[in-house]
């Protein structure tokens, strides 16, 4: 795990895993539990770290994130670059790099 500062900000904690990198702002979290309910072996804020990226299908990681209403989780493949400017890199879709 490490964090990623923007801004000056409290910045995002990364949570890497073999296939993806699942990012968390905890400013920016709406506490809808989308995550949780989506995916509880992955997201569990009982355990720490609350985030286990190889705990499930990477494919499975990503459907979970992109369901985040807020844009508080955002992801990266291991194997792409985060600012390729792909179709997961628009905003909302809880891509990686992107505001």
């Amino acid at each position: 795990m490490s964090e990623i500062r923007e801004g000056g900000g409290a910045g995002r904690k990364a949570y890497e895993g073999r296939s993806v990198t699942v990012t968390f702002e905890a400013g920016r979290c709406r506490h809808a539990a989308a995550c949780v309910d989506g995916l509880p072996e992955v997201f569990d804020p009982g355990a720490r770290p609350w985030v286990r990226p190889d705990a499930a299908e990477a494919e499975r990681v990503v459907e979970v994130v992109r369901r985040c209403p807020s844009g508080a989780l955002r992801y990266a493949l291991v194997n792409r670059a985060a600012s390729d400017g792909g179709p997961d890199a628009a905003p909302g879709t809880g891509a990686e790099g992107k505001p």
